[in-house]
């Protein structure tokens, strides 16, 4: 053993020393707890900007949606809806008669007098009117003077014809003589033969003088009283007439229905102011062509109408009950935008873009139109579009407003 570890202060002092620096190693007891109650805090101020910012950041948000929102143009929307749905294919149809004529004058002259008024039933070869023709009546006179004349020189001519025949077998007269009168024999037959035309020609004329219905059938016009001044050839019209019996119906039928039209195909035709009375009709041909401005097929069918219950030119309809086709989409008139590349309408998109998109339309129901083409019943279709539209604009839809 050493003195150093036997010696007793030495040891105390070594036992101090390491006791300090145990001490001074060791961190003070209250540093954690003060560095923990930090952190809280600091994470709590972290927590309460973070609250603070959001609200405000929606805030801000929300503000700069509504100012968009509100920049955006407001529009009021529509959807397509399917028209009513019919029993039937029914189209316009014009009505005309069987038969029917414009009566002109032949002659020239004045109304003498007129024996039917519009309204009236004629038969065939009946007299209409009388037309005093004082000119076509001196110039018969004449023409038959003129044949009297050219049979008086044509009597004469033969009896001159035989005695130089005769001179000329006594050898009296040349031959050359003797045929020269033959041949003025056979001139004066030929002018015999042209007055008598001539007579026959002005006979027939005056005959004119007398107005005859061409068939048996209806006065529909009288456009002509007594002393009225007519002309031959005029464009005056004296009298029209129809026979209505039977009609002549005629329809244009769509291009997408035309081929289901056949000869002896069964149709009704319906009058407005008889909805309770349908009348039957028959289709008799058609012009197997289809028209480049429409694009619809010319049909034309007959109906009885011995009893007169439809008017001739009278508004009509026609129903094919064998035809069905499925209604289509009807939209507010005033969707349509007139422009250039033709009728458009304005639709919203799922992005609340405008697009503008053609239409083709079909029957006009008045205030709803028809649409073929153009639109589906899922769009928003705008109501009342304005003028600086255009395709790709941000709209804002908003409720139609309430009738107060």
């Amino acid at each position: 053993m050493t003195a150093l570890e036997t010696n007793p202060a030495s040891i105390a002092k070594e036992e101090l020393t390491n006791v300090k620096t145990e001490e001074d190693a060791a961190p003070p007891r209250h540093s954690v707890p003060l560095r923990r109650i930090a952190v809280i805090i600091a994470v709590l101020i972290v927590i309460g900007a973070v609250a603070g910012f959001i609200p405000r950041l929606r805030q801000r948000n929300e503000a700069q949606g509504d100012v968009a929102a509100l920049a955006a143009t407001t529009v009021t929307v529509v959807s397509p809806e399917p028209g009513k749905a019919s029993d039937g294919l029914v189209l316009p149809a014009d009505v005309q008669p069987m038969l029917q004529a414009s009566i002109f004058a032949r002659v020239s002259g004045y109304l003498k007098k007129w024996n039917v008024d519009i309204g009236a039933r004629v038969t065939a070869g009946q007299v209409l009117a009388e037309i005093d023709t004082p000119e076509i009546d001196r110039q018969l006179d004449q023409a038959r003077a003129q044949l009297g004349v050219a049979q008086a020189n044509l009597n004469l001519a033969k009896i001159t014809d035989a005695r130089w025949q005769m001179m000329l077998a006594s050898k009296t007269v040349s031959k050359q003589e003797a045929d020269e009168k033959s041949a003025a024999a056979k001139v004066d037959v030929a002018n015999v033969e042209a007055a008598q035309a001539n007579v026959r020609r002005l006979e027939e004329t005056q005959g004119f003088q007398r107005v005859l219905a061409p068939f048996a059938g209806i006065i529909t016009a009288r456009n002509v009283d007594i002393g009225d001044l007519i002309s031959n050839g005029g464009a005056r019209e004296l009298f029209h007439i129809a026979q209505t019996e039977a009609l002549r119906v005629y329809v244009r039928v769509p291009q997408t229905q035309a081929a289901d039209i056949r000869t002896g195909q069964s149709a009704e035709v319906l009058i407005p102011e008889l909805p309770n009375e349908p009348f039957p009709a028959k289709v008799v041909t058609t012009s197997e062509a289809m028209s480049a401005t429409s694009r619809t097929l010319l049909t034309e069918l007959q109906a009885d109408n011995s009893k007169g219950r439809i008017r001739i030119g009278s508004y009509a309809q026609v129903r094919f009950a064998s035809i069905t086709a499925a209604p289509a989409l009807t939209l507010p008139s005033s969707v349509l935008l007139f422009r250039a590349q033709g009728l458009q309408v304005g639709v919203v998109n799922a992005q609340g873009l405008v697009e503008l998109r053609k239409v083709e339309v079909g029957r006009d129901f008045g205030q709803r139109v028809e649409i073929l083409s153009g639109v589906t019943a899922a769009d928003k279709v705008i109501a009342t579009p304005f003028d600086s539209l255009v395709s790709g604009m941000t709209v804002r839809i908003v409720p139609p407003a309430k009738p107060q």
